[in-house]
């Protein structure tokens, strides 16, 4: 059993309005110092970025941050100020055993940890929080529908015994929209692409796909890409929940569109340098 804190704003302006609201910065403030007592209480002096989510370009600052990664408690508390203010980037920051940060709705953070630790943080809360505690029961540790393949030597070398057609590689290192890259892989550039992909990032592959524009798939999840399709890096426009009509899309200079739901297939995880996978990646289609 876990305790879990979920820290929120005590005016309901800024639950409201988040860093448009006058009293946000009182409230980020608070956060930050109580963050800062939450971290050297649970003796997370590093906090790994797991299940990062990109919506939007990612800023400057942030342009290397990537699943795995090891966050100082400074960073951390900036990722968790820009999360709870609504502007992203969104991950989980997780000292396993010790502590883990995620955000909620209206300008909270979920803060989980030893219930030991959670009693002697009583009363170090600043005017502007508002803070509820509760009981939580501890993830479970495989859920159906995880990838569990390695991107390995048989991985590339099934990716050349195709590539004499047309295939597509998506890397996809973070949810979102803005969370993936896409390459057109052969078989002069597949090394290449071999060293280009992440630790932890999620590989799909289509081989010979129809990427004809199709307003059957208009209401699925798709990308749509831009033409010629030169190997290497792919110039493409994701569409998460769909789009309303082709026009959209041709619109937007894409030519060629494919169904997220046909990379399922074929997926495996980049494992760490040492070899094992640690990112938890489900099915593009959530089978």
């Amino acid at each position: 059993m876990t305790a879990e804190l979920v820290v929120s704003p005590s005016d309901r302006q800024v639950r409201a309005s988040l860093a448009d609201a006058p009293a946000w910065n009182a409230y980020a403030v608070d956060l930050r110092r109580f963050l800062d007592v939450v971290i050297e209480a649970c003796g997370a002096d590093r906090l790994e970025v797991s299940e990062l989510l990109v919506s939007q370009p990612l800023p400057d600052r942030y342009r290397t941050l990537r699943n795995g990664m090891q966050a100082g408690p400074a960073e951390a508390m900036d990722l968790a100020e820009r999360m709870a203010a609504g502007l992203g980037p969104y991950c989980r920051l997780v000292a396993p055993g010790r502590l883990r940060v995620e955000s909620g709705w209206d300008g909270a953070l979920h803060l989980t940890m030893d219930p030991a630790v959670a009693r002697a943080l009583n009363g170090r809360a600043g005017d502007n929080l508002s803070l509820d505690w509760r009981a939580s029961e501890p993830d479970p540790e495989e859920e159906p529908g995880r990838v569990d393949d390695v991107v390995d030597d048989a991985f590339w070398g099934s990716v050349r015994a195709v590539a004499d057609g047309l295939v597509l590689l998506c890397e996809r290192w973070a949810h979102g929209a803005y969370g993936c890259r896409w390459f057109r892989v052969t078989a002069g550039n597949a090394a290449e692409v071999a060293q280009a992909v992440q630790p932890r990032s999620l590989l799909c592959v289509a081989a010979n796909p129809d990427l004809r524009l199709d307003e059957g798939i208009l209401e699925e999840d798709f990308t749509a890409f831009q033409a010629p399709l030169t190997p290497g890096r792919l110039t493409y426009r994701a569409y998460p929940g769909g789009a309303d009509s082709l026009v959209d899309v041709t619109e937007g200079g894409m030519s060629f569109m494919l169904a997220d739901a046909v990379l399922a297939g074929w997926c495996a995880v980049v494992p760490d340098p040492d070899g094992v996978i640690r990112a938890m990646w489900d099915r593009p289609d959530g089978a």
